[in-house]
Formats: C-alpha cells, sequence, structure tokens
C-alpha cells in the first residue's frame, strides 16, 4: 500500500501507456467498421484488391483523387447503391476529405448489408500528408 502511494503517478503514467498502446487495436468507428492509416489503406488495397470509393463532392474529386477510385458523392450513394453489388462481399475503402462524411457512408454501406468496410482515417488530407499519390480527373 506504501509502495502504491509513493508511486501513484508512475502508476498511472503506466497503465495509460498502456491504454493508449492497446487503443489503436481497439479502435473502431461507428457500426462496427475498421478505420484505417493511409499506409494501411494501401495495404488493404493491394493485397485484397480493395474498392477505393471516394464520397467528395464533383469539384474535390476533381481537384485530386486515389488512383482508381469511384466517385460515389455521398448525397447520392443511397440511390446509387446498385452499382457496389458486386462488392457487397469484398473490401470497400471509403474516402472523404476529412473522414467525416466517410464514416457516414460507411453507416450507409453497413446498413446496406456490405461486410468489409473500412474508412480512411483523416480522409484524403491524411492520403495527402503521407505523401501518397493522387491523379486529378
Amino acid at each position: 500500500m506504501e509502495f502504491i502511494a509513493k508511486n501513484v503517478i508512475w502508476l498511472g503514467l503506466a497503465v495509460g501507456s498502456g491504454f493508449l498502446l492497446l487503443w489503436p487495436l481497439l479502435k473502431k468507428s461507428s457500426g462496427g467498421v475498421v478505420d484505417l492509416s493511409p499506409g494501411e489503406s494501401v495495404l488493404l488495397i493491394n493485397r485484397e484488391n480493395a474498392l477505393v470509393l471516394d464520397v467528395r463532392d464533383d469539384a474535390e474529386f476533381a481537384a485530386g483523387h486515389v488512383t482508381g477510385a469511384k466517385h460515389i458523392p455521398l448525397a447520392k450513394l443511397p440511390e446509387r447503391l446498385k452499382e457496389l453489388a458486386k462488392y457487397r462481399e469484398k473490401p470497400i475503402l471509403v474516402n472523404c476529405q476529412g473522414g467525416i462524411r466517410s464514416a457516414k457512408a460507411c453507416d450507409i454501406l453497413k446498413k446496406n448489408e456490405f461486410s468489409k468496410i473500412y474508412n480512411l482515417r483523416g480522409g484524403l488530407k491524411a492520403w495527402i500528408e503521407a505523401k501518397l499519390p493522387t491523379v486529378k480527373a
């Protein structure tokens, strides 16, 4: 008991550090969709041939996007789900500019029984900051 009282700060620091190390493994966004870093996203695209779904508006997409990305703006996603039917059991990496709209798109896909949905954490902004390539329309 005396040890704990004298070392409460160090014990708190150790517990907090352990939690922060485990946090990426435990973190999931709403609906059980996994958030991936840009590096993890590249692995998903290359290893599992994931579809990249860009849900930004037309002007944002034209300014630059991930190579091979399919563009369906978030507002039109519910009415264009048929275009994604063949990907119902395949991995789909959803991205937007910062991660908010893509999280909403992931919820829409999850509710429509798409099984392998991933969200690009930080959106295209994080992709560009990681110095990964983009193309312009």
